[in-house]
């Protein structure tokens, strides 16, 4: 293939004509190779694309750059479905056809497995895709602000804009910057609705949007949760506290929505939006919705952690489930349990199942929902890692035969590894949201474990995201 290189010394970019895009990357990037052989990451390209491409500075082994001419588009391609692709940053693959999407999350687990922690894998078992490829979100979260991001059409256009008031997503990198949006393909109905109606009131009734570089306003984010069985909550957070105009707008949403069966309020004029630290204030119906799988119920409150994809969650918790193989007398330990849903899935193929957060919230709530479906056989301990599973803790509530672990995106403390290690148990079922901390704590185990069994699982249609299980049996 016929390709030329521009380079302005002044500007110190580089122009790279007629390349092929041949690979993804992490974080949603796409990969192609200048003339020198040195890796190009892009942001808005699919494999199999021609074109041309205009880097920034260079790094010291790699560019990165943006496709300015398309001189062929890749059969991997499909028609985005958003208006704001390109824009929002959320979906970053949606101009990828779905089975293409799962071929290069399964690539991308494999080749961390094996190029990261230099694993020996077993035969793969193909990724399990979701069948709902849009609309599968349980949870959203918006952001409100007066002062809107601006498309390049309409700053192209000067025009000036009375009314900048926003709700939406963060630009990307841009913490104070929201993109309005008028329709999200992620969640399902009414959430769109609930979200365009409170905006609408809003506005019409002079209440005031979040400034957030400046931390005035009184409307700050919202927060949809949708459960499988139709319950609704929403959730939305006041920046200042102005009862009159807080009433006015949280009475038109229970009068507007009565299918909500949550509805609750936070005040927070702290510097930062999240609401771990904030009281939850009970507007009208009850302070939580009910998740449901094999029976169990979950009761998911607004601090709550739950997978955001209800029906892959039980895909995954089944494969994990599957790849324990317990058969009833089993000592089980859940580590990183959250809210204690895979620990009260297993539990009643286990003698007894230990579940270990950090969250005090979220052991709380396993408690609960532990107390809610008559299971008695869990127990559920809060605290750092790695300072609860140690030694001490392992003689008080025996040896596990087998250790589940679901740590957050940096995997797991290597204390944590250490007195695994020590323990060395039958099998450990390993799931993780980041396959690459993934395979560098397997490498820290593969001299005492082999790996039997790994599956990936797609949660996030649409995004670069995915979530792989693993299975390690004792050597």
């Amino acid at each position: 293939m016929n390709y030329f290189c521009h380079m302005s010394r002044k500007k110190k970019f580089h122009l790279f004509e007629n390349i092929e895009v041949i690979d993804t990357a992490a974080k949603g990037k796409s990969v192609a190779k200048a003339p020198d052989g040195r890796v190009i990451f892009l942001s808005n390209a699919v494999p199999g694309d021609i074109v041309d491409i205009q880097t920034g500075r260079k790094r010291k082994s790699y560019f990165e750059g943006k496709a300015i001419k398309f001189h062929k588009l890749s059969d991997k391609r499909t028609q985005p479905v958003c208006d704001y692709f390109g824009v929002c940053g959320g979906c970053k693959w949606q101009n990828m056809k779905y089975e293409e999407q799962l071929t290069y999350k399964q690539k991308e687990v494999t080749n961390n497995l094996i190029r990261i922690g230099h694993l020996d894998l077993p035969e793969i078992t193909p990724i399990a895709g979701c069948d709902k490829t849009y609309f599968y979100r349980n949870k959203m979260e918006f952001s409100f602000s007066d002062s809107r991001w601006l498309t390049d059409e309409e700053i192209k256009s000067g025009k000036e804009y009375e009314n900048k008031d926003a709700c939406g997503f963060h630009i990307p990198r841009m913490w104070d910057k929201i993109l309005d949006i008028d329709k999200c393909h992620l969640q399902e109905d009414p959430s769109n609705d609930i979200r365009n109606s409170i905006k609408s009131f809003a506005i019409k009734n002079d209440i005031s949007f979040f400034n957030p570089r400046n931390q005035y306003g009184l409307l700050r984010t919202l927060m949809i949760r949708i459960s499988s069985n139709g319950e609704i909550m929403v959730v939305v957070q006041f920046f200042e506290d102005h009862k009159e105009k807080r009433e006015l707008l949280m009475n038109f949403i229970a009068d507007k929505f009565p299918q909500i069966t949550s509805l609750q309020y936070v005040i927070n004029n702290k510097g930062n939006d999240t609401i771990y630290d904030q009281e939850v204030i009970l507007f009208k119906g009850k302070n939580h919705i009910i998740e449901e799988m094999e029976g169990l119920k979950f009761k998911i409150n607004a601090k709550s952690f739950y997978q955001t994809n209800s029906s892959q969650a039980y895909e995954l918790y089944k494969i994990t489930r599957d790849f324990a193989q317990l058969k009833g007398n089993e000592i089980v330990y859940d580590l990183y349990t959250g809210t204690g849903t895979i620990a009260q899935f297993v539990a009643k193929n286990a003698k007894k199942v230990i579940g270990v957060e950090s969250v005090p919230e979220a052991i709380a709530d396993a408690k609960i929902n532990a107390k809610n479906n008559q299971i008695k056989n869990t127990e559920f301990f809060v605290g750092d890692m790695a300072k609860v599973f140690t030694q001490e803790f392992i003689n008080q509530n025996g040896i596990p035969d087998v250790i589940i672990t679901d740590p957050p995106r940096d995997g797991m403390h290597k204390k944590v590894v250490e007195q695994i290690l020590n323990i060395l148990p039958k099998k450990i079922v390993y799931v993780s949201c980041n396959s690459a901390t993934q395979a560098r704590d397997l490498a820290l185990m593969k001299d005492y474990y082999t790996i039997t069994k790994t599956q990936a699982v797609d949660m996030f249609p649409q995004t670069f995201h995915v979530e792989n299980v693993v299975l390690l049996e004792k050597c």
